[in-house]
């Protein structure tokens, strides 16, 4: 690499997978080849992401129908929250990858994304951002316009994240508070109104959940990031990670099963809430696994455990949609 932290010319080109991407994804093995790096680029080699954005957005939807019942238009939400997220999310880790490219040539982990190892110009990169934007506007635009309001004051915070780290121990916070916002957002299109208490409180239950688990991830590049000067909750943390897991924990539970509380008392028939109380005692139960399992020094269990919480964070989901369906 040059002292820059790009690949000698000669070897741009011929550069192989991301370094952090699971082996044998489908950009890897089936994507055209030019448009691997691009794909690469909006992570869609690493699907759990995307997965993290679009799980609170089924959160608000399945809560908002317990209280009203399901409504045909609610299948389009559910499906429009997917490609919102696939394409939200690769906007935003394109973003992410541009404002990061120092950075992520000086991490191992990360200096075989496609801008710092020169597979994608910052201008064709901004090119492709601007493209996922687009068309995850056409697709916001099928939706109520309080919904549309909502979803436009995210980008606020889709903006700031990637410097957060340049700025406080706390980015996390800010990847909690833009990654969890589709919870008001598919609350409010199931509705056509803005979104009462109980979403909100849904809403926070999310932030804590995401600092559970990007605290987790957080631990893979922590002696890099020291290196570098760039901060997060698992270099504040330190040894006290798993004391403030198990608070992001309790939170995450208690908030959530009082947005289901707020929702649906003193309405709702005792089964179910009981079904969808049971949504968030089993993903307390989820996290509390990986924290017992959790070893902070050891960066393949943590990118495990990270993972994970794609079926942690369907359980909620499963159960206010079977709640919704009673």
């Amino acid at each position: 690499m040059t002292p820059t932290g790009e690949f000698p010319e000669a070897e741009r080109g011929q550069i192989g997978t991301v370094a952090d991407a699971p082996s044998g994804n489908w950009v890897d093995r089936w994507a055209p080849a030019a448009l691997r790096p691009y794909l690469r680029l909006s992570r869609a080699d690493r699907p759990i992401g995307t997965w993290l954005l679009l799980l609170p957005c089924w959160w608000g939807l399945a809560l908002a129908a317990t209280v009203d019942g399901w409504r045909l238009y609610d299948l389009w939400i559910f499906v429009a929250c997917g490609l919102g997220a696939t394409l939200m999310r690769g906007a935003g880790c394109t973003w992410n990858d541009i404002t990061d490219r120092t950075f992520d040539a000086a991490v191992a982990r990360t200096r075989s994304r496609p801008i710092p190892s020169g597979q994608v110009s910052v201008r064709q990169a901004l090119v492709w951002m601007a493209l996922q934007t687009a068309v995850s506007g056409a697709i916001l635009l099928t939706f109520p316009p309080v919904a549309i309001g909502l979803a436009v004051a995210s980008l606020a915070l889709v903006a700031i994240y990637p410097f957060a780290k340049r700025f406080t121990w706390w980015p996390q916070v800010f990847l909690g508070l833009a990654f969890n916002w589709g919870v008001p957002v598919a609350w409010a299109a199931h509705t056509g109104a803005f979104p009462p208490p109980a979403a909100w409180i849904l809403y926070l239950a999310g932030v804590a959940w995401t600092l559970f688990y990007d605290t987790i991830y957080a631990h893979q590049d922590k002696e890099d990031d020291a290196l570098i000067g760039v901060k997060s909750t698992a270099r504040l943390f330190g040894a006290a990670t798993g004391r403030w897991l198990a608070v992001f924990l309790v939170v995450t539970v208690v908030a959530m099963a009082a947005a289901v509380m707020m929702a649906l008392l003193p309405v709702a028939s005792g089964l179910k809430l009981t079904v969808a109380l049971a949504g968030p005692w089993m993903l307390g139960w989820h996290l509390l696994w990986q924290l017992r399992l959790l070893d902070p020094d050891d960066p393949a269990l943590c990118l495990r455990l990270f993972r994970s919480n794609r079926d942690a964070g369907l359980l909620p989901a499963l159960f206010f949609a079977a709640a919704a369906f009673l």
